[in-house]
């Protein structure tokens, strides 16, 4: 399938859930409604024509200066048909919660840590949401564009290792 018939394929399905679309050398993006994130994705994946079944990566964006919202931003790519597809959903900053997509995709678990840590999203639904990267008592989100930059934390995991307590 081309990216006008996966585009068209996915619109019959999902017609208010696509909010928009284009096409930027030659990958699809969908611009997605936040809350049909789950019903999309395992549309994507299970269904025989599109065969979604690689998660190949899930990011967060953080647009919060420019027009208030986190983006959500998921990589798929069907190993069989070799077609690609970005998909992005807007999270609003006060209220950055969305849909866990780990039970379509195991790798999301971790991808959805990431961004948590991260970002501060919340995956509604994730089985184990925790910090991935940072000590849980570090404050903040480091990739948020509202986080200091020379704003450094004390390293007090590395403080605990050294006195043999972990």
């Amino acid at each position: 399938m081309d990216n006008d018939s996966i585009l068209a394929f996915i619109k019959t399905r999902f017609p208010e859930a696509i909010l928009g679309s284009h096409t930027f050398r030659n990958e699809l993006t969908l611009i997605v409604e936040r809350d049909c994130i789950g019903d999309i994705a395992r549309f994507l994946k299970e269904n025989e024509e599109l065969d979604f079944n690689f998660l190949s990566d899930l990011c967060g964006v953080d647009r919060v200066q420019t027009d208030d919202v986190f983006e959500v931003v998921y990589h798929l790519y069907s190993i069989q048909k070799n077609h690609r597809l970005r998909i992005k959903v807007s999270v609003p900053s006060d209220e950055s919660c969305i849909p866990t997509v780990t039970g379509i995709w195991k790798t999301a678990d971790w991808h959805e840590r990431e961004t948590y840590d991260m970002f501060g999203i919340k995956f509604v639904g994730h089985p184990d949401l925790r910090k991935i990267l940072t000590p849980e008592d570090f404050e903040g989100h480091p990739l948020r564009k509202d986080y200091p930059v020379d704003g450094r934390q004390p390293a007090t995991l590395r403080d605990t290792y050294r006195r043999g307590e972990a």
